[in-house]
């Protein structure tokens, strides 16, 4: 996938239009039904959605609407993984998006980013890199990182870096979550990252946060 078919990709999808990719709107989640169905969601993920280790990802803060996709690829077996596929059998789309606003409705932990890889990162994720074919990271996950709920695109602040290698590197070596055009965009860009860009990323990501003014709190 060449550089200008990658960036209108994301700015495709960046711009809402990927919303016909993404789950059904017409469905809303309860935050209050959805408490009750997550409970087993915490001995991995927390009961807030902030998870204790980095082999399972922080849910607090999350879009609702990419909960909902996720949890769709798992159950139609599209996005492959031993543990969350039996639970996400269970869940009718309903649920799916009742999971999403409940941890929708949480504030994921800060994390710290490794100031050696902050330039780099800082490039590639507000800039992008043309030389290598890359768009920036914010055209669709955003300035501060929350992602975009329409477009069903996920929110990085605050997420293990170790995870996001982990699901970069993935991509990068032809791991897919789904056979539409939403989910091609991130093998694409993936590929065209190095090790060190990885890292960067990730490290960066993890210690992305919006700023809580004294009101806020």
């Amino acid at each position: 996938m060449s550089f200008p078919r990658v960036v209108a990709l994301a700015m495709l999808f960046g711009a809402g239009l990927a919303s016909a990719q993404a789950p059904a709107p017409a469905l809303l989640g309860d935050a209050a039904a959805g408490e009750g169905k997550s409970a087993v969601c915490g001995a991995c993920h927390g009961a807030d959605g902030n998870s204790a280790l980095a082999m399972y990802p922080k849910l607090a803060g999350q879009n609702e609407s990419y909960i909902a996709r996720q949890l769709t690829q798992f159950k139609d077996g599209k996005r492959v993984n031993a543990i969350m596929q039996p639970f996400a059998s269970t869940l009718s789309a309903q649920d799916m998006h009742d999971v999403g606003a409940y941890f929708a409705s949480k504030r994921a932990s800060a994390g710290e980013a490794d100031e050696a890889y902050v330039q780099r990162a800082e490039q590639l994720y507000r800039a992008g890199d043309s030389k290598i074919g890359v768009p920036a990271c914010m055209s669709c996950h955003g300035p501060t990182g929350r992602g975009m709920a329409g477009a069903a695109y996920a929110q990085l602040a605050g997420q293990w870096s170790e995870y996001i290698a982990l699901k970069l590197t993935e991509w990068r070596d032809g791991t897919t979550w789904g056979d539409d055009e939403h989910a091609a965009v991130m093998p694409a860009i993936a590929k065209r990252l190095s090790d060190k860009d990885i890292a960067a990323l990730a490290s960066y990501v993890q210690g992305l946060h919006e700023v809580q003014t004294a009101s806020a709190k």
